[in-house]
């Protein structure tokens, strides 16, 4: 939940509060927790009370609820600031260039546990880079994404563009820009051979629509993940598509492996 009056922003679950721990604690301004959970956080609220920040034992859970705006917060909520979202520069995009760093666009995912996820698989297999439309920068990071995310956020680094086309335009030639689309012809498994020694930008779209015409036109190439039946001479998967978080996984394990 985001209380927008002081800028703060709940993030709950026992993860994502340990990671947050664990490699950003200075951020964490104010922190609740129930008895059972109270052992596993004697660290952090020495931290805190070194620096005179607040943390408190919740009487009941409910209290939790209130501040977090949902029922999973695993005993657990620590109150931080509003995270700050970096728009897009030339300075990013080369150090991108030059570093050899993949990244991935998300071109109006819209929900928010979807993108959690998201963040949560590219942290897994050491993807730093996400880029977002400057439009659903008040939507993205929330405390549900947060949670769904297990610490995946401290290890990302969240970006915004406000033309994600204009963007892709701009890395032609010297990152291999993919998209994901329904109607490719060439497969994931072909990521690691199309990218060559170049680093990749990884396009996933919305689940109803995809990605937009205008970043379809600004890719070099277009992907499908194959339902398992296509080698068998299926027309057609049981279903239409992966959840977009499944599929980002399976992208992200074909660039990395």
């Amino acid at each position: 939940m985001r209380n927008k009056k002081n800028n703060e922003l709940a993030v709950c679950g026992f993860a994502a509060v340990k990671k947050l721990e664990k490699n950003n604690n200075e951020r964490i301004r104010r922190l609740y927790f129930t008895k059972e959970v109270a052992p596993l956080f004697g660290g952090l609220c020495k931290a805190l009370a070194k620096r005179k920040g607040i943390y408190n034992q919740v009487k009941d859970e409910e209290e939790l609820v209130k501040l977090s705006g949902t029922v999973h917060h695993q005993g657990v909520v620590a109150m931080i600031y509003m995270p700050d979202i970096t728009p897009l520069d030339s300075d990013i995009t080369s150090r991108w260039v030059e570093n050899g760093e993949n990244v991935v666009v998300l071109d109006h995912i819209g929900n928010a546990n979807n993108f959690g996820a998201i963040v949560r698989s590219a942290a897994f297999f050491g993807i730093k880079n996400i880029v977002i439309p400057e439009d659903e920068t008040e939507s993205a990071i929330t405390t549900s994404s947060y949670r769904i995310a297990e610490g995946g956020m401290e290890y990302v680094h969240i970006y915004s563009a406000r033309s994600l086309a204009r963007m892709l335009e701009v890395l032609k030639g010297n990152m291999v820009r993919i998209g994901t689309d329904l109607g490719a012809k060439k497969s994931a498994s072909e990521l690691k051979a199309l990218c060559g020694k170049k680093p990749a930008v990884i396009i996933l779209g919305n689940e109803e629509r995809g990605i937009s015409d205008e970043v379809r036109r600004n890719c070099d190439e277009l992907v499908i993940i194959p339902f398992a039946g296509m080698s068998a001479g299926a027309k057609e998967p049981p279903v239409d598509s992966l959840n977009v978080a499944q599929a980002s996984s399976i992208m992200f394990y074909e660039l990395c492996k």
